[in-house]
């Protein structure tokens, strides 16, 4: 634990119970998966171990989200609100949430009645379409910035660290566009494909979602045209 967690830690506001609730997101499609809560000792064992351990109420016990199931989830993030008296984690779940075994613990719906329901926004990566692949690709890279399977190429890059995966970056795509100059499609297809695979390890490493890359392209297709 650094000086840093343990003064947040200190400063946050636990309720007189000395508990604090904790929404769970999948770090991937946004998806609210779960609510419970953590006490200082659990929010500790979360930061030491990058995975989801919480408060029991009912038991009065830590429990290791996971540790029984097998279905665990590995922190890509945890926010506090501006009141600290809330925390966001961000995880990529191996497994589902809910203890039905559903994906999320917030699978029942309240029908609207009176007016009709304002349409959800559509992100690409809640899209099940043919870009699907890109959200499993992002799924797989998390993982291996968490576990670091050794050998993997992935590894290799989280391990060499932000300047290498920007080599990386620069060098696809200079062969990308190497590629298109040659007016060769087979190479030019390798090459995006590398490029785009680079570009998902660097938002990994950044912390930030493909989903945002997506919504902000969606946002500037939305905006009125001055031509």
């Amino acid at each position: 634990m650094s000086q840093e967690q343990e003064a947040i830690i200190e400063n946050i506001r636990w309720n007189e119970s000395g508990l604090l609730p904790a929404v769970v997101q999948d770090a991937r499609t946004l998806e609210v998966l779960m609510f419970a809560y953590m006490n200082p000792e659990s929010l500790r064992l979360s930061l030491e171990t990058g995975q989801t351990w919480f408060w029991s109420r009912s038991r009065s016990e830590l429990w290791h989200k996971g540790g029984t199931s097998g279905n665990t989830q590995a922190i890509t993030s945890i926010h506090y609100d501006c009141d600290s008296d809330t925390l966001l984690v961000k995880v990529v779940p191996e497994g589902p949430a809910c203890h039905t075994g559903e994906n999320t613990c917030f699978y029942r719906e309240i029908p609207l009645t009176g007016q009709a329901a304002a349409a959800p926004q559509r992100t690409a990566i809640a899209d099940e379409g043919r870009f699907a692949v890109l959200g499993e690709l992002e799924r797989v890279i998390a993982e291996r910035e968490i576990e670091r399977p050794e050998g993997a190429y992935t590894t290799y890059l989280f391990d060499k660290g932000v300047d290498k995966i920007l080599k990386k970056v620069g060098e696809e795509a200079s062969e990308t566009i190497i590629a298109a100059k040659n007016k060769d499609n087979a190479e030019l297809r390798l090459e995006v494909s590398d490029l785009i695979y680079h570009l998902l390890v660097l938002l990994q490493e950044r912390k930030l979602p493909l989903d945002e890359i997506l919504d902000e392209l969606s946002a500037r297709h939305e905006r009125p045209r001055r031509d």
